[in-house]
């Protein structure tokens, strides 16, 4: 089943007779998760991944120098784009204390592997992210559906203008090119808060990683490929990296059900009726870093990837038992629906070629 902005779902969830409470319900499945051992850490698991995935870098390193001079580059530019959001999917599982016990070798672990594997700010990702936790999909509050680029709700369709309104009313096909982008705006919105005159907690160990990392990188390219070469090679590689990102991102939410400002849900409705998962196993859960699982990675944010899979058919139990819809798709169901909701939203916009004068004078006729 999909839930898909439904009206119905934006009201607080009725609760059958005699169910226990939603806040209880919940108290209760966190218990269970804990007792069999769901929340404990999984270092060993993390330790290989990041191990494999410096193995990789160095395979790709190593292909890099042996190619030369070669359009072959370009196929080490896609790896490396993969390799690296990999590396952001590891700092995003640190960032919610799924790795280690201790929140500081989390938030170490994190900002190392943000700015000096990924290139990114990991203070920015931090709030940005733990707001969008707290209230996903609910307008005013989660930034994740804040208007941008795309516009995740009617009313800021509906506000438009100009160009921009023709892209809005395209958006759902336009969306996947896009996140072609996303790399490079990644990695903008990273230095616009690290130079903005706000505080910015580990500032200049980020400028540092960050700067060094670009610094090195670009270098490197520029000294052994040709110049046309060099770009096409960074321009592939940020964008297998920003649509790879986007397209694991992307299913989570959109389309799912979304809270008008001022609703009053209970934590377990609100995080299960807004998150989408994506049916798979271990290979999903790998490519996706988790993300796949996202309904119980929000109902246990510092629960450890490995763990998330064991938690699956326990949490679709308690859903079933306290009727709250619990969506699972398969991937190119879910990317259909992320697709078919954007463009629904998107028609919203008006029509930039529409003359208001004819408009108001066909009323008038009408």
């Amino acid at each position: 089943m999909t839930v898909i902005n439904n009206p119905a779902a934006r009201a607080t969830v009725p609760r059958k007779a005699g169910a226990a409470h939603p806040t209880a319900a919940y108290s209760e499945l966190l218990t269970t998760v804990r007792d069999v051992g769901l929340l404990r850490k999984r270092r060993a698991f993390y330790i290989g991944m990041f191990s494999v995935l410096v193995l990789a870098l160095g395979g790709a390193a190593a292909g890099f120098v042996l190619l030369g001079e070669s359009w072959y580059q370009l196929l080490i530019a896609g790896g490396l784009g993969i390799i690296f959001t990999q590396f952001a999917f590891l700092a995003h599982e640190a960032s919610h204390r799924q790795v280690f016990e201790s929140g500081p070798a989390n938030d170490r672990a994190g900002r190392t592997l943000a700015t000096a594997f990924v290139g990114m700010s990991y203070t920015w990702w931090m709030s940005k992210h733990t707001r969008h936790h707290g209230n996903p999909n609910v307008i005013g509050k989660d930034p994740d559906i804040e208007v941008d680029t795309v516009s995740f709700i009617e009313e800021d369709a509906a506000s438009r203008r100009g160009l921009m309104a023709w892209l809005t009313r395209r958006q759902g096909y336009a969306l996947y090119p896009l996140l072609l982008l996303e790399g490079l705006n990644l990695h903008y919105l990273s230095f616009k808060t690290l130079f903005s005159r706000k505080p910015v907690e580990g500032r200049r160990f980020e400028l540092w990683f960050i700067g060094i990392r670009l610094v090195a990188y670009v270098a490197v390219i520029f000294y052994f490929l040709p110049l046309g070469m060099a770009f096409a090679f960074i321009g592939v590689q940020l964008a297998v990296f920003g649509l790879y990102m986007g397209a694991s991102f992307a299913p989570n939410h959109i389309g799912m059900t979304v809270f008008p400002a001022g609703t009053r849900i209970d934590f377990l409705s609100k995080q299960v009726l807004s998150s989408r998962n994506i049916a798979g196993g271990w290979g999903m859960t790998v490519f996706m870093g988790g993300l796949n699982l996202q309904v119980e990675h929000h109902l246990f944010p510092n629960m450890a990837r490995p763990n998330l899979m064991r938690a699956r058919p326990i949490v679709q139990e308690y859903c079933a038992t306290h009727k709250i819809p619990y969506t699972q798709t398969s991937l190119l169901e879910a990317h259909a629906s992320v697709i078919a909701y954007m463009n629904r939203v998107g028609m919203h916009a008006p029509d930039p070629f529409d003359c208001p004068l004819v408009n108001q004078y066909r009323v008038r006729r009408g």
